[in-house]
Protein backbone atom coordinates (compact mmCIF):
# COMPACT_ATOMS: atom_id res chain seq x y z
CA UNK A 1 0.00 0.00 0.00
CA UNK A 2 1.51 3.69 -1.40
CA UNK A 3 1.62 6.64 0.87
CA UNK A 4 0.94 10.50 -0.23
CA UNK A 5 0.91 13.37 1.81
CA UNK A 6 -1.10 16.50 0.85
CA UNK A 7 1.18 19.65 1.40
CA UNK A 8 0.85 22.30 4.01
CA UNK A 9 1.39 25.66 3.61
CA UNK A 10 -0.28 25.67 0.17
CA UNK A 11 -3.47 25.76 1.61
CA UNK A 12 -4.73 26.73 5.28
CA UNK A 13 -7.79 25.61 5.56
CA UNK A 14 -8.69 26.24 9.37
CA UNK A 15 -10.35 22.55 9.29
CA UNK A 16 -6.94 21.37 8.84
CA UNK A 17 -3.91 23.99 8.77
CA UNK A 18 -1.51 24.12 11.68
CA UNK A 19 -0.63 27.65 13.11
CA UNK A 20 2.54 27.14 12.09
CA UNK A 21 1.97 27.44 8.26
CA UNK A 22 0.99 30.90 8.42
CA UNK A 23 4.45 32.23 8.90
CA UNK A 24 5.60 29.43 6.36
CA UNK A 25 6.23 29.76 2.49
CA UNK A 26 8.36 28.47 -0.79
CA UNK A 27 11.34 27.58 1.68
CA UNK A 28 9.31 25.20 3.65
CA UNK A 29 7.65 23.55 1.16
CA UNK A 30 10.71 22.66 -0.42
CA UNK A 31 12.12 21.28 2.46
CA UNK A 32 8.95 19.33 3.20
CA UNK A 33 8.38 18.01 -0.45
CA UNK A 34 12.49 16.55 -0.41
CA UNK A 35 11.96 15.18 3.09
CA UNK A 36 8.76 13.32 1.73
CA UNK A 37 10.88 11.81 -1.28
CA UNK A 38 13.46 11.04 1.24
CA UNK A 39 10.95 8.98 3.25
CA UNK A 40 9.17 7.04 0.59
CA UNK A 41 6.05 9.31 -0.06
CA UNK A 42 4.59 7.94 -3.29
CA UNK A 43 3.53 11.49 -3.93
CA UNK A 44 2.55 15.47 -2.94
CA UNK A 45 -0.54 16.90 -3.68
CA UNK A 46 -1.83 20.41 -3.66
CA UNK A 47 -4.90 21.66 -3.63
CA UNK A 48 -6.88 23.79 -5.97
CA UNK A 49 -9.16 27.50 -5.98
CA UNK A 50 -9.04 30.52 -7.57
CA UNK A 51 -10.37 32.86 -5.74
CA UNK A 52 -12.49 33.08 -2.33
CA UNK A 53 -15.25 34.81 -1.49
CA UNK A 54 -15.81 36.94 1.78
CA UNK A 55 -18.41 34.95 3.15
CA UNK A 56 -16.46 31.49 3.27
CA UNK A 57 -12.73 33.43 3.99
CA UNK A 58 -12.68 33.27 7.40
CA UNK A 59 -13.11 29.04 7.79
CA UNK A 60 -11.00 28.01 4.41
CA UNK A 61 -9.13 31.60 4.32
CA UNK A 62 -7.83 32.94 1.01
CA UNK A 63 -4.62 31.12 0.91
CA UNK A 64 -4.33 28.56 -2.15
CA UNK A 65 -1.33 28.29 -3.35
CA UNK A 66 -1.88 28.18 -7.69
CA UNK A 67 -1.26 23.42 -8.26
CA UNK A 68 0.40 23.71 -11.49
CA UNK A 69 2.57 26.91 -10.56
CA UNK A 70 3.60 24.53 -6.97
CA UNK A 71 4.02 21.28 -8.70
CA UNK A 72 5.72 22.75 -11.46
CA UNK A 73 8.35 24.36 -8.61
CA UNK A 74 8.11 21.23 -6.81
CA UNK A 75 9.55 18.83 -9.76
CA UNK A 76 12.34 21.20 -9.73
CA UNK A 77 13.50 20.58 -6.56
CA UNK A 78 12.91 16.18 -6.02
CA UNK A 79 13.48 14.08 -8.48
CA UNK A 80 11.13 10.96 -8.01
CA UNK A 81 8.05 11.89 -5.86
CA UNK A 82 5.09 12.06 -7.95
CA UNK A 83 3.30 15.33 -8.27
CA UNK A 84 -0.51 15.33 -7.47
CA UNK A 85 -3.24 17.88 -7.97
CA UNK A 86 -5.93 16.86 -5.20
CA UNK A 87 -8.20 18.07 -6.60
CA UNK A 88 -8.09 20.44 -9.29
CA UNK A 89 -11.36 21.98 -10.57
CA UNK A 90 -11.05 21.78 -13.98
CA UNK A 91 -14.54 22.80 -14.88
CA UNK A 92 -13.37 26.30 -14.03
CA UNK A 93 -11.03 26.18 -17.11
CA UNK A 94 -11.03 25.09 -20.96
CA UNK A 95 -9.56 21.68 -21.47
CA UNK A 96 -7.06 23.00 -23.85
CA UNK A 97 -6.26 25.53 -21.39
CA UNK A 98 -5.51 22.90 -18.37
CA UNK A 99 -4.13 20.28 -21.12
CA UNK A 100 -1.57 22.73 -22.10
CA UNK A 101 -0.47 23.13 -18.02
CA UNK A 102 -0.47 20.08 -16.59
CA UNK A 103 1.16 18.24 -20.50
CA UNK A 104 3.89 20.79 -19.46
CA UNK A 105 4.16 19.94 -16.21
CA UNK A 106 4.47 16.23 -17.15
CA UNK A 107 6.80 16.95 -19.56
CA UNK A 108 9.36 18.95 -17.40
CA UNK A 109 8.84 16.59 -14.46
CA UNK A 110 9.74 13.62 -16.48
CA UNK A 111 6.12 11.69 -15.82
CA UNK A 112 5.62 12.11 -12.66
CA UNK A 113 1.96 14.00 -12.98
CA UNK A 114 -0.88 12.53 -11.55
CA UNK A 115 -4.08 14.57 -12.05
CA UNK A 116 -6.59 14.34 -9.44
CA UNK A 117 -10.00 16.23 -10.57
CA UNK A 118 -13.26 17.17 -8.72
CA UNK A 119 -16.64 19.41 -9.32
CA UNK A 120 -15.68 22.19 -7.29
CA UNK A 121 -18.19 23.92 -4.44
CA UNK A 122 -17.92 27.50 -4.41
CA UNK A 123 -20.46 28.90 -6.33
CA UNK A 124 -19.27 32.48 -6.47
CA UNK A 125 -15.90 31.18 -7.84
CA UNK A 126 -17.59 29.66 -11.13
CA UNK A 127 -19.80 32.47 -11.19
CA UNK A 128 -16.83 34.90 -11.29
CA UNK A 129 -14.95 32.88 -14.09
CA UNK A 130 -18.36 32.56 -16.14
CA UNK A 131 -19.44 29.00 -15.47
CA UNK A 132 -22.54 27.46 -14.61
CA UNK A 133 -22.46 25.99 -11.21
CA UNK A 134 -25.47 24.34 -11.30
CA UNK A 135 -24.36 22.64 -14.25
CA UNK A 136 -20.63 21.41 -12.66
CA UNK A 137 -20.76 17.53 -12.76
CA UNK A 138 -21.85 17.95 -16.55
CA UNK A 139 -18.82 20.22 -16.97
CA UNK A 140 -16.50 18.01 -15.41
CA UNK A 141 -17.95 14.92 -17.18
CA UNK A 142 -16.87 16.41 -20.16
CA UNK A 143 -14.08 18.22 -19.27
CA UNK A 144 -12.80 14.90 -18.19
CA UNK A 145 -13.41 13.20 -21.92
CA UNK A 146 -11.59 16.09 -23.22
CA UNK A 147 -9.18 16.35 -21.19
CA UNK A 148 -8.29 12.67 -22.06
CA UNK A 149 -7.90 13.41 -25.30
CA UNK A 150 -6.02 16.62 -25.29
CA UNK A 151 -3.55 14.67 -23.00
CA UNK A 152 -3.41 11.79 -24.60
CA UNK A 153 -0.56 10.83 -27.49
CA UNK A 154 -2.03 13.06 -30.86
CA UNK A 155 0.20 16.01 -30.98
CA UNK A 156 -3.32 17.26 -32.85
CA UNK A 157 -6.01 16.16 -30.40
CA UNK A 158 -10.38 15.92 -31.18
CA UNK A 159 -13.14 16.49 -28.86
CA UNK A 160 -16.63 16.99 -30.12
CA UNK A 161 -19.40 17.56 -27.15
CA UNK A 162 -21.58 19.74 -25.96
CA UNK A 163 -19.81 21.90 -24.24
CA UNK A 164 -16.36 21.80 -25.85
CA UNK A 165 -15.21 21.50 -29.51
CA UNK A 166 -12.19 21.44 -30.65
CA UNK A 167 -10.08 19.59 -33.71
CA UNK A 168 -6.87 20.70 -35.78
CA UNK A 169 -5.10 22.74 -32.82
CA UNK A 170 -1.64 21.05 -31.80
CA UNK A 171 -0.34 21.25 -28.42
CA UNK A 172 3.29 20.46 -27.76
CA UNK A 173 5.23 19.40 -25.65
CA UNK A 174 3.24 16.37 -24.86
CA UNK A 175 3.21 14.33 -21.66
CA UNK A 176 6.09 12.48 -20.99
CA UNK A 177 3.96 9.61 -20.13
CA UNK A 178 1.68 7.51 -22.28
CA UNK A 179 -1.01 8.18 -20.32
CA UNK A 180 -1.68 10.54 -17.20
CA UNK A 181 -3.32 9.01 -14.73
CA UNK A 182 -6.74 10.78 -13.76
CA UNK A 183 -8.19 10.35 -10.36
CA UNK A 184 -11.43 11.28 -9.98
CA UNK A 185 -12.19 12.98 -6.17
CA UNK A 186 -15.17 13.14 -4.19
CA UNK A 187 -17.55 11.07 -2.51
CA UNK A 188 -21.46 12.07 -3.14
CA UNK A 189 -22.88 9.20 -5.69
CA UNK A 190 -22.11 11.13 -8.68
CA UNK A 191 -18.50 11.51 -8.01
CA UNK A 192 -18.23 8.00 -7.29
CA UNK A 193 -19.97 7.21 -10.19
CA UNK A 194 -17.96 9.19 -11.88
CA UNK A 195 -14.71 7.80 -10.51
CA UNK A 196 -15.78 4.40 -11.32
CA UNK A 197 -16.80 4.93 -14.92
CA UNK A 198 -14.23 7.87 -16.11
CA UNK A 199 -11.23 7.68 -13.64
CA UNK A 200 -7.93 5.62 -13.43
CA UNK A 201 -8.69 5.98 -9.47
CA UNK A 202 -10.56 7.49 -6.90
CA UNK A 203 -10.10 10.18 -4.21
CA UNK A 204 -12.49 10.08 -1.67
CA UNK A 205 -13.25 13.03 0.63
CA UNK A 206 -13.18 12.54 4.35
CA UNK A 207 -15.44 8.95 3.98
CA UNK A 208 -14.51 7.74 7.33
CA UNK A 209 -13.35 4.04 7.72
CA UNK A 210 -17.14 2.13 8.41
CA UNK A 211 -18.53 4.08 4.88
CA UNK A 212 -15.24 3.03 2.51
CA UNK A 213 -15.94 -0.96 2.05
CA UNK A 214 -19.36 -0.05 0.93
CA UNK A 215 -17.91 2.61 -1.29
CA UNK A 216 -15.51 0.52 -2.81
CA UNK A 217 -17.81 -2.27 -3.60
CA UNK A 218 -19.96 0.30 -5.11
CA UNK A 219 -16.90 1.41 -7.35
CA UNK A 220 -16.61 -2.70 -7.99
CA UNK A 221 -19.85 -3.13 -9.34
CA UNK A 222 -20.62 0.14 -11.61
CA UNK A 223 -17.09 -0.76 -13.27
CA UNK A 224 -17.88 -4.98 -13.31
CA UNK A 225 -21.08 -4.16 -15.04
CA UNK A 226 -20.08 -1.78 -17.34
CA UNK A 227 -17.47 -4.14 -18.59
CA UNK A 228 -14.14 -1.58 -17.72
CA UNK A 229 -11.27 -3.44 -16.86
CA UNK A 230 -7.44 -2.30 -16.04
CA UNK A 231 -5.64 -0.75 -12.92
CA UNK A 232 -7.57 1.37 -10.73
CA UNK A 233 -6.06 3.37 -7.62
CA UNK A 234 -8.69 2.87 -4.63
CA UNK A 235 -7.37 5.91 -2.26
CA UNK A 236 -8.24 6.86 1.08
CA UNK A 237 -7.56 9.86 3.92
CA UNK A 238 -5.88 8.11 7.13
CA UNK A 239 -7.10 10.11 10.36
CA UNK A 240 -4.30 12.97 11.31
CA UNK A 241 -1.27 10.69 12.85
CA UNK A 242 1.43 11.38 15.29
CA UNK A 243 4.18 9.10 15.69
CA UNK A 244 4.51 8.28 19.16
CA UNK A 245 3.54 9.58 22.36
CA UNK A 246 3.06 13.63 22.06
CA UNK A 247 3.50 15.79 24.98
CA UNK A 248 0.76 18.33 23.80
CA UNK A 249 -2.73 18.21 22.46
CA UNK A 250 -2.95 16.64 19.19
CA UNK A 251 -6.86 16.18 19.28
CA UNK A 252 -9.23 13.52 19.99
CA UNK A 253 -9.09 11.97 16.48
CA UNK A 254 -5.65 11.74 15.95
CA UNK A 255 -4.01 8.40 15.95
CA UNK A 256 -1.18 8.12 18.21
CA UNK A 257 1.60 5.44 19.82
CA UNK A 258 4.60 3.45 18.56
CA UNK A 259 5.27 2.40 14.89
CA UNK A 260 3.69 -1.34 15.60
CA UNK A 261 0.31 -0.34 16.40
CA UNK A 262 0.29 2.95 14.34
CA UNK A 263 1.04 0.48 11.41
CA UNK A 264 -1.57 -2.19 12.37
CA UNK A 265 -4.16 0.34 12.46
CA UNK A 266 -3.65 1.54 8.84
CA UNK A 267 -3.03 -2.10 7.14
CA UNK A 268 -6.95 -1.75 8.20
CA UNK A 269 -7.31 0.99 4.74
CA UNK A 270 -5.25 -2.23 2.84
CA UNK A 271 -7.61 -4.63 4.43
CA UNK A 272 -10.42 -3.28 2.85
CA UNK A 273 -8.43 -3.02 -0.84
CA UNK A 274 -7.14 0.26 -0.34
CA UNK A 275 -4.19 1.10 -2.86
CA UNK A 276 -3.34 4.05 -1.45
CA UNK A 277 -3.33 6.26 1.67
CA UNK A 278 -3.17 9.75 2.00
CA UNK A 279 -1.54 10.97 5.42
CA UNK A 280 -1.82 14.06 7.70
CA UNK A 281 0.84 14.47 10.96
CA UNK A 282 0.22 17.32 13.56
CA UNK A 283 2.83 19.34 13.66
CA UNK A 284 4.32 22.19 15.84
CA UNK A 285 6.63 23.39 13.32
CA UNK A 286 8.17 22.49 9.68
CA UNK A 287 10.96 20.75 12.04
CA UNK A 288 8.49 18.27 13.64
CA UNK A 289 6.45 17.79 10.38
CA UNK A 290 9.46 16.61 8.94
CA UNK A 291 10.72 14.45 11.63
CA UNK A 292 7.61 12.68 12.00
CA UNK A 293 7.59 11.99 7.98
CA UNK A 294 10.77 10.16 8.03
CA UNK A 295 9.51 8.31 11.37
CA UNK A 296 6.70 7.47 8.95
CA UNK A 297 9.22 6.24 6.28
CA UNK A 298 11.42 4.34 8.23
CA UNK A 299 9.09 3.02 10.90
CA UNK A 300 5.60 2.40 9.82
CA UNK A 301 6.13 2.01 5.93
CA UNK A 302 7.89 -0.79 6.05
CA UNK A 303 5.30 -2.39 7.92
CA UNK A 304 2.12 -1.44 5.07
Amino acid sequence: MKYGIQLPVQSQSTIYAEPWEAGAGPDDLVEIARAAERAGFDYVATCDHVAIPRRLAPAMSTVWYDPVATLAFLAGVTERVRLLSHVAVVGLRHPLLSAKQYATLDHLSGGRLVLGVGAGHVQEEFEALGVDFRQRGAVLDESIDALKAALGPEEFPEHHGKLYDFEGLGQRPRPAQTQVPLWVGGSSPPAVRRAALKGDGWLPQGDPRDRLPAQIERIRDIREKASIQGPFAIGAIAEPLYVGTPDWDVGRRTLTGPPDVLAESLRAYRAMGVHQIQVRFRSRSRTELTDQMAAFGDEIAPHL
